[in-house]
């Protein structure tokens, strides 16, 4: 049997550790190297395994805990997984995954769009499939009321989310054991960040799956060496990036375990062996991305264009407070992952380097790092962005705070269970209470929908209104349903904010002119003199949300056009309706890109931005000029 005289010494190896008298982990021989197991198990010429087996309470606990720590992981995901619909208010997730999902039942598989890889449209065009009974079910769904279309489709993502706390702690067992690795699971799967996420038909959590599932192969590739470890790792890796091309990142810790298995003189191998992993991966990539070989020239042109983004192509967004992406994606981890795991994380590193334990520290420790540093160098940054390296730094927090209570328990004699229940309570607290707050408030009714009702109610069919980019086309039509009120079937008519007369500096187009305006851009084409083409037009109805609006109260200097505006707005219109999302008479959550739409701070009743709706009173819009819509 196999088991250490210190706790802390073959645990740390992934071979087995005690737990006041009892065998917490099970380890074969066969797990490890062949050179390792003939110092630790007996030599025999089939290679037989050699098992620990202990029945103990202990055992029947962790497995226990393990399917519990799951099952919560995955209500947390699917609590108020239906905010918002039947209209969606993430934009990606509106116009990204699901639609192409459903287009591909009308035509050819090619996405004709690779600003993100198209393997989770792939994996919900397959499960629409299924789940409708057809191609035509879906679409009709999709069409008349797409609410269940999108609950299909977040749950797959809340599941595939549940499905990479699984796989990290498989990932963990094979690192650090069972303990660190129940632990990291734990602190993965009460994270904010990624629960909040699950609630999203967005390709992020999805790829969180596939990235734990290349983080198993390279722990095998780490402790084994076998070739089946390092195809496993490279297949999941190509996966990811398919999903996410910054899932690909664990490549990094995949080429450090090589290097780590070659080191003993078997570098050869290693090297025939990583150029194994390599081509699994770009077979799983090319497999759930046919098209990026099938029409290439489009997959470069879309890569490019998302790296021009991304990377400073693009203007600056406005609203953008941090000029330090690094120093965000820092920040980022105090809230997204928690302050204790992540300076868990930190202690855990400097262990492992400590320990000199070189192996383990090349795979872990630099993915993170230079993931941090690369992603905080581009022009934008979103929290969002941060989560394939959400396990990795998991993990590390796991070990660090396990070996923290093991030093606290044999050198300051503190019980154990007394000093485990202190450190499980500190790491989890902040992450649970953070998730628990969000689910309840995306169980109530979005600001958003909260308006519409207001305005169905007290605006008339085929008034025409200004809608600011807060919420997408469909908001203004009854879904399934078509009116007689206006020529397009919607409820009211729309004025083209997505268009301007105006260029990028301000100045006025020539006659008859227009120019296209992302939704990023739109603050940025505001001007006092806006209101009187409105009241020209008799668009007599503003509806002014903060995600728009906020941006420039952030930058006034940067948009003072936009300031004067609204102030413009505010003194010739009544206010006719405001919804806020914020609890009583809590201030409002200063304008973010991160929490002004996942809504972490603590302010936050219910789902959405401010909503202020507006009636102009000038011009054709006055009380007394008749008709007031039409």
């Amino acid at each position: 049997m196999l088991k250490s005289s210190y706790p802390g010494t073959f645990a740390d190896r992934g071979v087995g550790h005690t737990v006041a008298g009892y065998s917490v982990d099970n380890m074969d021989a066969a797990t490890l190297r062949p050179e390792r197991a003939s110092l630790h198990s007996p030599a025999n010429g089939s290679g037989q395994r050699v098992r620990e087996r202990v029945f103990s309470p202990a055992i029947d606990l962790h497995r226990a805990a393990l399917v519990l720590l799951l099952a919560v992981a995955l209500a947390l995901r699917l609590w108020g997984v239906k905010q918002g619909l039947p209209y969606s208010y993430n934009v990606d997730e509106a116009t990204h995954f699901v639609p192409r999902a459903i287009a591909f039942f009308t035509h050819d598989l090619n996405p004709q769009y690779f600003l993100n890889p198209p393997g989770y449209s792939y994996l919900l065009h397959i499960v629409f499939e299924l789940w409708f009974g057809s191609g035509d079910a879906a679409t009709r769904a999709f069409t008349v009321d797409p609410t269940e279309v999108f609950v299909v489709a977040r749950v797959v993502a809340a599941l595939l989310g549940t499905v990479a706390v699984w796989l990290t702690y498989l990932a963990g067992v094979r690192l650090f054991g069972r303990t660190v690795a129940l632990l990291g699971a734990a602190i993965f799967g009460f994270s904010y960040l990624p629960i909040f996420y699950s609630h999203l038909a967005l390709n992020d959590v999805p790829t969180l799956a596939p990235v734990a599932l290349s983080l198993y192969g390279i722990s095998g590739v780490l402790r084994r060496g076998w070739t089946r470890d390092y195809v496993l790792s490279g297949f999941a890796i190509g996966l990811a990036a398919a999903t996410k091309y910054t899932g690909g990142v664990t490549i990094v810790c995949l080429l450090a375990a090589a290097a780590c298995d070659g080191a003993g003189g078997a570098a050869l191998i290693a090297l025939r062996r990583t150029a194994l992993a390599l081509l699994a991966s770009v077979l799983a990539f090319v497999l759930a991305n046919p098209y990026s070989v099938l029409d290439f020239s489009a997959f470069q042109a879309g890569i490019a264009t998302q790296q021009s983004l991304a990377g400073g192509g693009a203007p600056v967004k406005l609203g953008t407070m941090s000029s330090s992406g690094t120093a965000y994606y820092l920040w980022t981890l105090t809230w997204g992952l928690g302050w204790a795991p992540s300076l868990a994380a930190v202690g855990g590193g400097v262990l492992l380097a400590v320990r000199r334990r070189l192996t383990m520290a090349l795979v872990l420790i630099p993915t993170p790092i230079a993931f941090i540093i690369f992603m905080g160098d581009q022009q934008r940054f979103f929290g969002r962005w941060l989560l394939p390296i959400f396990p990795i730094v998991s993990l590390l927090g796991a070990y660090g705070t396990v070996e923290f209570v093991r030093w606290l328990v044999r050198t300051r004699h503190v019980p154990r269970l007394a000093a485990s229940a202190v450190a499980v309570a500190v790491l989890l607290s902040q992450g649970l209470a953070s998730a628990i707050h969000n689910d309840s408030v995306l169980s109530r009714p979005d600001t958003r929908n909260l308006a519409r009702r207001w305005m169905v109610a007290h605006v008339p069919a085929g008034s025409k209104v200004v809608i600011e980019p807060i919420v997408e086309d469909n908001w203004a039509t009854d879904i399934g349903r078509s009116l007689s009120a206006t020529a397009s079937g919607a409820r009211w008519q729309r004025f083209p904010t997505w268009e301007t007369n105006i260029d990028q500096r301000g100045n006025l187009l020539p006659a008859g002119e227009r120019r296209y305006v992302v939704v990023d851009e739109y603050e940025r084409t505001l001007r006092p003199a806006l209101l009187a083409q409105y009241e020209a037009g008799r668009y007599c109805w503003v509806v002014v949300g903060s995600l728009q609006a906020g941006r420039s109260f952030a930058q006034p200097r940067l948009a003072p056009a936009a300031i004067a505006y609204y102030a413009a707005l505010a003194n010739q219109a009544k206010l006719m309706y405001h919804v806020s999302p914020f609890a009583g008479t809590r201030h409002a959550v200063p304008f973010s890109f991160d929490w002004s739409i996942d809504y972490y701070p603590r302010q936050y009743e219910r789902p959405g931005p401010e909503i202020s709706v507006y009636r102009l009173l000038g011009g054709k819009c006055a009380p007394n000029y008749a008709p007031l819509h039409g």
